[in-house]
């Protein structure tokens, strides 16, 4: 998720396919893995293409990735670098052009190239912003080309040993915006997959054939503000209904769908009333006192669907299930600590991100569902699935 520098929160670009018809039986797909909490998409860059790793973030919009040479500053990246000069498609953007006009973050260098700075909670991304060929594959096996702007990064502070980001946000330098897709979904790996079989990946895929359907699914309207912004209206803790404003209704786009945050952050009021509600429904006792966990609700004994509650989070028009396994994790592998894995905006920088941020439903508890974004309804859908099958 990115805030501006301008810091960055959580007109369509011309759409270029090369040499392959996108149809509803050759949907564009790339494969996802987990890493660290983030999922990574995989995105070949140039020409000749270099393979790229970048996070999925509905909670930005500009894709970039750092790029030779990179500054003393920059985390070492467990993939290679970006080498513009090993490429023939490459070329720098004009801070004259409209794409550069309509880039929050971005400013002229003495030789009239579009620059950007792109602030994350950890650290900020600099560079140029350029243009390239951008190549995934589709469901028929056969590649597909897309000619992008991208921010290639010379000056990055972010403590991360995977920095590329590829935005998904509704802004027009979005991936999605940028390929011409009306509609796109995702499918999420429970977080620890990488750990139990490191060869298990899933799937983003975009345009027609992306579409969300069959038993199961539930719908609610987002509101656009480069992100997807839904409206929360309570969550259920087994039976017990807990709103989410305890003082009247809840206010429309009150929670970002952020796919490159793992949180899912509430705020303080709601927060304390569903903690208390949820102590209430776990018979054994929660840890006290321990310095490792400060004030967060932990147990010792794994919470299970047997021995804790199934939390039903109530979005506008759409109830979505949210078992233990989704709700509840082991922060720290070495201790045998089980924590509830909703948090207080009080406790992260959603706290300094204005009004419109009330809360954040982050990547943890979007695992196991097929979500799609479809531009056209105005409409994000869930579907539970089992993400290690697709």
């Amino acid at each position: 998720m990115a805030s501006g520098v301008l810091f960055h929160s959580c007109f369509l670009l011309s759409y270029y396919l090369i040499g392959l018809l996108v149809t509803a039986h050759n949907v564009p797909q790339a494969q996802l893995t987990p890493h660290n909490g983030q999922h990574l998409m995989k995105v070949s860059i140039g020409t000749p293409p270099v393979d790229i790793y970048g996070i999925v973030d509905t909670g930005s919009d500009l894709v970039w990735t750092p790029c030779v040479p990179c500054n003393d500053n920059c985390f070492k990246q467990i993939h290679p670098l970006f080498d513009p000069k090993k490429s023939s498609t490459y070329s720098e953007i004009s801070c004259h052009s409209e794409k550069c006009q309509v880039l929050d973050g971005g400013h002229c260098s003495p030789q009239n190239i579009c620059i950007y700075s792109y602030g994350y909670s950890s650290g900020l991304a600099q560079g140029v912003l350029v243009k390239e060929k951008a190549t995934i594959t589709s469901t028929s096996g056969q590649a597909v080309s897309f000619d992008i702007a991208f921010g290639c990064g010379h000056n990055n502070t972010l403590h991360s040993d995977v920095q590329a980001t590829i935005g998904l946000g509704s802004g027009p330098l979005s991936f999605v915006s940028q390929i011409g897709g009306k509609r796109f979904s995702y499918c999420l790996l429970p977080r620890g997959t990488e750990y139990t079989d490191a060869s298990i990946t899933s799937k983003i895929s975009f345009g027609n054939g992306s579409e969300v359907v069959g038993d199961g699914v539930v719908s609610t309207p987002f509101i656009a503000r480069d992100q997807y912004f839904v409206t929360l209206e309570g969550i259920s803790v087994g039976d017990t209904y807990v709103s989410f404003n305890s003082s009247g209704k809840a206010s429309k786009g009150n929670m970002c769908i952020d796919s490159g945050s793992p949180m899912f952050a509430l705020p303080p009021d709601f927060y304390n009333r569903l903690e208390v509600e949820v102590k209430k429904q776990i018979s054994i006792d929660p840890i006290k006192d321990d310095p490792n966990l400060g004030t967060r609700l932990c147990y010792r004994t794994k919470i299970t669907n047997e021995n804790g509650p199934i939390l039903t989070v109530h979005f506008e028009g759409a109830d979505v299930e949210l078992k233990p396994i989704q709700t509840f994790n082991q922060p720290l592998k070495e201790y045998e600590y089980y924590c509830f894995g909703i948090t207080n905006t009080a406790n992260t920088e959603v706290a300094y991100m204005g009004d419109h941020y009330q809360g954040i439903y982050g990547n943890y508890v979007q695992a196991n569902f097929l979500i799609g974004f479809d531009f056209e309804t105005r409409m994000v859908s869930f579907k539970p699935t089992d993400c290690t099958k697709l």
